[in-house]
């Protein structure tokens, strides 16, 4: 039952598959986390924090009921971390233009770090078990909300 879960089912064996579990990161955060803060729901930081320790937990196991270290078909890693991109920016809670604009530059931030793994992102993979599967992408998703939120700053200027 773990294995399912820790691959999102088919999505884990699909060409690509971090980026498709990003995007359903990105589909959960926009279905479920964005519409809670939207109707008043302030708590998102809580609710992800408990997400991505459960992947830690779940990608761990997972991975050792493969057999591999850091198995490419678990994707829960980048589903969890995915929503640490938006937290706390404004620009993502609004009905406008810019707001998908800072939704899209969200995402993709998060697989260019996620995948170029710079600043000591790398290190973090050689933490055992779950810790290492998840928390370097937890890392690549809060220097994508830095970076973020250097951009909204600098939007803010113009």
């Amino acid at each position: 039952m773990m294995v399912p879960i820790a691959t999102l089912g088919p999505l884990g064996r699909l060409k690509a598959p971090g980026t498709w579990g990003s995007a359903a990161g990105l589909l959960w955060w926009a279905t479920v986390v964005r519409l809670a803060h939207v109707k008043g729901w302030h708590h998102e930081f809580f609710f992800d924090a408990l997400v991505v320790l459960a992947s830690v937990l779940l990608c761990g196991v997972a991975a050792a009921i493969i057999g591999k270290k850091d198995p490419s078909e678990v994707i829960l890693d980048e589903f969890a971390a995915m929503p640490l991109v938006f937290l706390f920016n404004p620009y993502v809670y609004q009905s406008t233009r810019s707001s998908l604009l800072f939704i899209v530059l969200g995402f993709l931030l998060f697989r260019l770090f996620d995948i170029t793994k710079p600043f000591g992102i790398k290190t973090l993979e050689k933490l055992p078990g779950g810790f290492g599967i998840v928390l370097d992408d937890v890392m690549a998703a809060i220097y994508a909300n830095l970076a973020l939120h250097g951009i909204a700053w600098l939007w803010d200027l113009l």
